[in-house]
């Protein structure tokens, strides 16, 4: 998969989620706007990783080097 592909995938599940909260979770008003500050915060720090670490295998510094002989 590609990074586009897989960012609005995780854009989805962000927007699934939120609606979730929206639904299912009950209490006031700042307990909505909690628990939906607790997921788009977990979509992106989730994504986040997932992109450095898919940049990462992009351009890897450790480079294998070899020997003559090969």
């Amino acid at each position: 998969m590609g990074f586009v592909v897989t960012t609005l995938i995780f854009a989805a599940v962000g927007i699934i989620a939120s609606l979730f909260v929206r639904i299912c979770c009950s209490g006031g008003p700042s307990t909505h706007l909690f628990h939906l500050t607790l997921v788009v915060t977990a979509v992106v720090c989730t994504w986040l990783m997932w992109a450095i670490v898919y940049i990462a295998q992009m351009k890897p510094l450790i480079v294998p080097v070899l020997s003559e002989g090969e």
